[in-house]
């Protein structure tokens, strides 16, 4: 069977903000035509699979038949080959080496330092000042993964570097993957200062890698983790090169959109503060919290549905058949995690936020390959019990003590990046308790 072709040509190249929103309500509409559509990303021919079947499919079950597609090959020049963008044998190896760095016991130590960095903001607040949330939540984020990498003092200047060029990186970076080649030439401020941020970022990591191969002692942190699993400097430097890129946009972006949306939302914002004071208890939250905080997470999970990722790139490694669809080798399929979670088959009203949807009951409903925040199978980001978490313990400590409320008549737009960003978001802090 041949996949349908798309109403038109898809504008894959250029970004501009209303060029992207209008990819969005493409792409989010594509499932009216088929459960496989046809795409040109350019002169390249692509197909967009629209359903949790068929996505579920490609990440999961025929996995293997797929590696990562055109847009992460474009991403390796800047970040190298870390898990996030290998494939085959070296990826699954990297994944084995790297796992002890997420089990329970490590999880249950980077909780406390999501909580004292979550703290540690919330004391920088005065009530009744207006804070622009969402850069505290990226100072946030890269402080938290920063310290979860590194432990020594030379870390401490790797997580400063982190916070002055991690943001352009990725920024940057997605312009790029969505560019022809000839736009990384182009002599402009954004690709000199895309260029200098990489390079600072991985002299500071290179120089962190030399310095703990002088002691060679387990810090309790990821670094560590990845260099006494026996990696190589160069394997190493491209895994925190890759972990700081792809663990702080997710969980920044998690979290000021959860605090927009309490602010938004009067009885959800009320029923996140009545559970976390009878869960709490006015004590500091610990990773045994995580489980009672079910109505918190809740919110989260609604949030993950609501701003996901736009898109996942996979490559054919063989003839694939898909849903009766023959896809040849070397073609590129798309899941789009964003079009999943607004697709009113799996979420009525999709445009609704509704943390009631994740209710045991309902949630068990949904089909498999419905919510991907993190991707799914041998790919899903090795993470995300982390951000999930970091997530959480951070909206239960702001929470226990603070009300962010939205400034009246100023409301918050969105652009697009991989993700959707709010292009600034001014909250005022309000102490919950006077």
């Amino acid at each position: 069977m041949t996949a349908p072709e798309a109403p038109g040509r898809w504008p894959f190249l250029g970004h501009t903000p209303a060029l992207l929103r209008r990819r969005f309500a493409f792409t989010d509409s594509l499932h009216e035509h088929g459960e496989i559509v046809k795409l040109h990303l350019g002169p390249m021919p692509a197909y967009f699979v629209t359903s949790p079947r068929l996505a579920h499919e490609v990440l999961v079950t025929a996995g293997p038949k797929f590696r990562k597609g055109v847009m992460f090959d474009k991403f390796k020049p800047f970040v190298g080959n870390g898990l996030v963008l290998s494939n085959g044998d070296f990826h699954r190896r990297q994944r084995r080496l790297m796992q002890p760095a997420f089990h329970r016991d490590r999880l249950a130590a980077y909780a406390e330092t999501m909580r004292r960095a979550a703290t540690e903001l919330g004391d920088s607040w005065r009530p009744g000042e207006v804070r622009p949330l969402d850069e505290d939540l990226q100072g946030l984020a890269v402080t938290i993964v920063g310290e979860a990498l590194f432990h020594t003092e030379i870390g401490k200047q790797a997580v400063d570097e982190a916070r002055r060029s991690i943001y352009l990186i990725i920024q940057q970076g997605m312009i790029r993957a969505l560019s022809p080649k000839f736009v990384e030439n182009l002599p402009v401020p954004g690709n000199r200062r895309f260029d200098e941020a990489i390079e600072r970022m991985r002299g500071i990591v290179v120089d962190v890698i030399r310095d703990w191969r002088t002691e060679s002692v387990d810090h309790g942190d990821l670094l560590s983790t990845l260099l006494l699993a026996g990696m190589t400097d160069e394997q190493a430097r491209d895994e925190v090169l890759t972990l700081l890129t792809a663990g702080i946009e997710t969980t920044a972006l998690a979290l000021a959109w959860t605090f927009h949306e309490l602010g938004r939302h009067a009885d959800v914002e009320a029923r996140v503060h009545a559970e976390v004071d009878e869960v709490l208890g006015g004590r500091p939250v610990t990773v045994d919290d995580l489980p009672r905080l079910t109505y918190v997470r809740q919110v989260v999970d609604e949030v993950l549905r609501c701003y996901p990722l736009w898109m996942l790139m996979r490559r054919t490694l063989e003839e694939v058949d898909l849903g009766g669809t023959r896809i040849p080798a070397g073609a590129e399929v798309i899941v789009s995690p964003h079009a999943l979670h607004h697709d009113p088959a799996s979420f009525p009203d999709p445009d609704r936020f509704d943390p009631g949807r994740w209710e045991p009951e309902r949630a068990a409903r949904l089909p498999k390959g419905a919510f991907i925040p993190f991707g799914a199978g041998n790919r899903q980001c090795i993470g995300n019990r982390f951000a999930q978490n970091e997530i959480v313990i951070t909206v239960a400590t702001v929470a226990a003590r603070w009300r962010l409320v939205p400034l009246p008549g100023r409301p918050v737009r969105v652009k697009f990046t991989s993700a959707a960003y709010p292009d600034s978001l001014p909250m005022t802090a309000v102490p919950r308790h006077q």
